[in-house]
This record gives C-alpha cells, sequence and structure tokens, in this order.
C-alpha cells in the first residue's frame, strides 16, 4: 500500500529524519505535503527534491518575502497557520506525521483526527496538553494515533506481545543527559551551550534542554498515561546511557520485551509510516560482533526534580499538563537567553502548577487559555 504522507516540522529533525525514510521507500511512501513555520530555504530544498503538492510557512509575515523561485514549480506555496490545518485535513492525506515542537503542534494534530487519518504523533506536548481530548476524537473519528518517540515506539511494539490486561508496566529509558551524575550545585551552573551537548541524541534546542533536565521523560510519562491507557502506577522509568534499549515492557508472568536498536529516530518513524508491515529501510543496525554493554540504574530525583513533576501531573491530568508544558517551554526560552538558570526551569514550573487554577475536566478552549495564562506567569516569574 502506498502511503500520501504530510510532514508538519519537515525542516526540524524529526522532520528531515523522517524526508530520509520517505526517500528511501518510494515504493511504499510519498511525500504530499511539508509545513515548516519560517525555515523557507530548507523546505524549498525539500519541495524540489520531492515535488510535493504542498508546501506550507505557518509564519504568515513571509508572505511576500519568500522568492516563489526557491520552491519546485510543481509545489503550491501556502502562509499562515491555518495552511497546516488544511494540509492536514486534506483528504488527498492518507498519513500525517506531526512534528511541530510544543503546543504549536496541537492544531495539525486536531485537525488530521477530525479528518480520521492516521497520525504519527513526534509531539508529545499534544499528549500532555490534551491527552484525554485526542485520544477520544481519535476513537470516534475512526483515527489511529501512533507514537515516533522511540521509547513510546518501544512500548508500542513490545505491546504487541500480550494483550493490556496482561501488562504489570511499561518502563521509559532515559539517556541521562550530559549532566547524570553531577551534584546539584554543578547543576547551578549549568550554561545552555553545555545543556545542548546532549551525548547520544542530535535534537533541537527546546528538546535538548528538556533532555538535560529530564522534562522530556516527564512529559513522555504523561504522554503514556494517554496514549496507551495506563494508570501512572504501571509506568516507571530507568536511565539508561548507552540509548539502545529504548523502553520495555513487563507482563505479569514476569515476561519482559523490549525494543533495541541503535539510538536513531529513523527506525521508529518508519514503523510508525509503514505499519503494521516491516520492512527494509535506512536506518543504522547493531553490531553483534563487537562487545558493548548495557546499564540501568535508578533516576535522580533530587538532582532532576522536574521527572518528578512528570509522576504529579499525570495522576492529577485535568489542566496540570498544559500548565506544565506551557510553563516548561517559556522557561526554556528564558534559561536560552540566559534569563534563568538551569535549576531554576523546574522550580518556576513548580510554582506555576501549584499556583494556577485547576480544572479536572477542561474542554480544550480552556486548556489553551490555561497554556497561555502559565507563559504569562512564567515571564514575570523570579528565583
Amino acid at each position: 500500500m502506498l502511503h500520501r504522507i504530510a510532514v508538519l516540522g519537515s525542516t526540524g529533525s524529526i522532520g528531515t529524519n523522517c524526508l530520509e525514510v520517505i526517500g528511501a521507500l518510494p515504493e511504499r511512501l510519498d511525500l504530499r505535503g511539508v509545513a515548516a513555520r519560517s525555515s523557507w530555504q530548507l523546505l524549498g530544498q525539500q519541495t524540489e527534491r520531492f515535488a510535493p503538492r504542498w508546501a506550507v510557512l505557518s509564519d504568515s509575515s513571509l508572505k511576500g518575502v519568500v522568492p516563489r523561485s526557491a520552491f519546485s514549480s510543481k509545489t503550491e506555496l501556502v502562509f499562515g497557520p491555518e495552511g497546516v490545518e488544511r494540509l492536514a485535513a486534506d483528504p488527498e492525506i492518507d498519513v500525517i506525521v506531526s512534528g511541530i515542537v510544543g503546543a504549536a503542534g496541537l492544531a495539525g494534530t486536531w485537525a488530521a483526527l477530525e479528518a480520521g487519518k492516521r497520525v504519527c504523533i513526534a509531539n508529545k506536548e499534544t499528549l500532555v496538553v490534551a491527552g484525554p481530548l485526542i485520544m477520544d476524537l481519535a476513537r470516534r473519528r475512526g483515527a489511529e494515533v501512533l507514537p515516533v518517540d522511540s521509547e513510546h515506539s518501544a512500548i508500542f511494539q513490545a505491546l504487541q506481545s500480550g494483550r493490556k490486561q496482561e501488562v504489570k508496566r511499561i518502563v521509559l529509558t532515559a539517556s541521562g543527559g550530559p549532566f547524570r551524575g553531577l551534584s546539584a550545585a554543578q547543576l547551578d551552573e549549568v550554561t545552555p551551550e553545555m545543556a545542548l551537548a546532549h551525548p547520544t541524541w542530535n535534537m533541537g534546542k527546546k528538546i535538548s534542554v528538556d533532555s538535560a533536565t529530564m522534562m522530556n521523560k516527564a512529559l513522555e510519562v504523561i504522554e503514556a498515561k494517554w496514549l496507551f491507557g495506563l494508570e501512572v502506577e504501571q509506568i516507571e522509568v530507568v536511565v539508561h546511557p548507552q540509548s539502545i534499549m529504548h523502553s520495555f515492557v513487563e507482563f505479569v508472568d514476569g515476561s519482559v520485551m523490549g525494543q533495541l536498536s541503535p539510538p536513531d529516530m529513523k527506525l521508529p518513524i518508519q514503523y510508525a509510516l509503514t505499519w503494521p508491515d516491516r520492512t527494509a529501510g535506512v536506518s543504522p543496525k547493531l553490531d553483534w560482533t563487537k562487545r558493548f554493554q548495557l546499564e540501568f540504574e535508578p533516576p535522580d530525583l533530587e538532582c532532576f526534580p522536574a521527572l518528578a513533576l512528570g509522576f504529579e501531573v499525570a495522576r492529577r491530568g485535568g489542566t496540570c499538563g498544559a500548565v506544565l508544558n506551557a510553563a516548561n517551554e517559556a522557561a526554556v526560552e528564558r534559561f536560552l537567553n540566559r534569563d534563568l538558570k538551569f535549576t531554576d526551569i523546574p522550580r518556576a514550573c513548580r510554582a506555576v502548577l501549584e499556583a494556577h487554577d485547576f480544572d479536572p475536566s477542561p474542554s480544550l478552549s480552556e486548556l489553551l487559555a490555561h497554556d497561555k495564562r502559565a507563559r504569562q506567569e512564567i515571564q514575570l516569574w523570579k528565583s
């Protein structure tokens, strides 16, 4: 079956890896649309290579500025955030890759699910902000939500070894980021340059900082709860520095099923795009002729308090996910601008989370309002 695909966030890390996978499997995957916020030069190059029908730049201010000649003549160029939703809902698209970082990715994902499509979700913030609403919408529309994050893809694959009622717990693995083993005093001196130097993954700035604070794992705990329909008590986190075991599932009989591969995003992307089939692709393979070891250790919640926030938010639900996600995005931005210390990020998030007006059953519009207020509160927060 030939899947017609649109990639939202095609110029980011997930998006460029996704296009590598699509380019390697032309008999299975057909790129019909690409979308980015403002990186028009790279977006133009992508249209020259693949000649998709649509390209979207969500930054409306670029209209009349970007040269049309930078894009394939076979591609229709659209501007504005509404263009992302149009692309996601278009009937000529079968599969949407949701790779836009942050809460900004919610609108495109929502439009695709409304249209009953398969959404390969790399944007964990969408489920963190509106997990119950997203999964309910997918059920009502007959849409599919498949994970692209390496950890959730690993869980998704391992879960196929048993029935849901046979699952004792899932265990998400974390690399530990660049600061594993550092003391609280050392973390207090972390600079943006240090936080962006991840030891095993090549990611964008926001996600790299999230990995360094372990907020990414906090968000993944929340995402896993909604994506797999689990109780919080069924979710655990371990630190695994090699990033080879991407996560695993323990069943009630004691059997443990995990997914191993080199740390490369192309494999989980390809699995989501071609599921339920597996096919040869461009992902690197493990070399079993070479000696290597796998280490696992518990996370240090004292030095990395962001992770504890994830479990707390997953338990409470309601508006907490939207508030934590927005507060973190705004706090990371202030840190990158050298306006907050590294260790201030989880402190600021906790302060805004504890002060917000909790609602256990918010609507989508109410979640977006809480998102906006949390960002404003972070701007006012002082250590």
